[in-house]
C-alpha cells in the first residue's frame, strides 16, 4: 500500500488504534446494549474509540480543539441513535462515517466564513479603514532536532490544503488504513469513484510538498 511516508521520504505518525483483548466484549454487543440503557457500555465503546477518532479528526481539520468537540459529538450521535442502529458493517465503520460528515461539515462553514471576511478586503466606502495583511513573523533558527517535527507538520499542513473530497478518502486510505469497501461506505461512494480520488489526492499532495520542501 502507497503510504505518505514514501512522499519525499519523510514519515508520518500512524493512526491511534485501539487495541481490544481477545475475550472483551464486540462493538456490535456493546451499541445493542447501549441502546436499551447501557451507560457502561457506552463508556467501554468511547474508552475504545476516543482517541482514534480524535487523531482522524484532527488530520481531517488541522485544529486539536476542532477535533475533540466533534469527536464527542460524534459519539453522543451514537449514543442518541444506538437503538436504530444496524450491524450491517463494522461499528468502527459507522463511527467513522459520523465523524466524516462532522468534519466535512466543519470545513465547510470554515470556506464559507473565509470568504464572507475576505469582502471587507473589497470595501470602498470612504473613509474606511483599509486593511492590511500582517506580516509573517520571521521564522526563529531550528536546530536540527526540531527539523523532523517540523516536517511533519509541514506534511499535516499540505492535507489540510488538499479539497476536501480528496483529503476525506486519502487520510481513510493512506493514514488509516481502512479498506477500499469500509472507505465506500465511510463516505458513501462508489469504488471507482474512491479510487480516483485517492490517486488524485496522492498527486496534488506530492505537488504541495514539492512546493512547500
Amino acid at each position: 500500500m502507497d503510504t505518505l511516508s514514501t512522499i519525499g521520504n519523510f514519515s508520518f505518525s500512524a493512526a491511534v488504534r485501539p487495541e481490544i483483548s481477545a475475550d472483551a466484549a464486540s462493538d456490535h454487543t456493546l451499541i445493542a446494549a447501549v441502546g436499551i440503557g447501557d451507560d457502561d457500555a457506552f463508556a467501554e465503546l468511547v474508552e475504545r474509540y476516543r482517541d482514534a477518532i480524535v487523531s482522524y479528526i484532527y488530520r481531517m481539520t488541522n485544529d486539536y480543539g476542532t477535533a475533540v468537540d466533534l469527536a464527542q459529538e460524534t459519539f453522543l450521535r451514537v449514543y442518541w441513535s444506538a437503538s436504530r442502529y444496524e450491524n450491517t458493517h463494522a461499528f468502527s465503520t459507522y463511527l467513522y462515517r459520523i465523524a466524516s460528515n462532522l468534519a466535512i461539515s466543519e470545513l465547510r462553514i470554515r470556506k464559507r466564513k473565509n470568504l464572507i471576511s475576505l469582502t471587507g478586503y473589497f470595501d470602498t466606502d470612504e473613509g474606511a479603514s483599509s486593511h492590511e495583511f500582517a506580516p509573517l513573523d520571521p521564522r526563529p533558527q531550528q536546530d536540527m532536532a526540531m527539523i523532523d517535527e517540523e516536517r511533519r507538520k509541514t506534511v499535516q499542513d499540505a492535507i489540510s490544503k488538499l479539497p476536501d473530497k480528496y483529503r476525506a478518502p486519502l487520510i481513510l486510505r493512506d493514514i488509516e488504513g481502512r479498506s477500499y469497501e469500509d472507505i465506500c461506505v465511510i463516505l458513501d461512494s462508489g469504488l471507482g469513484t474512491v479510487k480516483s480520488r485517492i490517486c488524485r489526492g496522492r498527486g496534488l499532495l506530492r505537488k504541495k510538498l514539492r512546493q512547500c520542501l
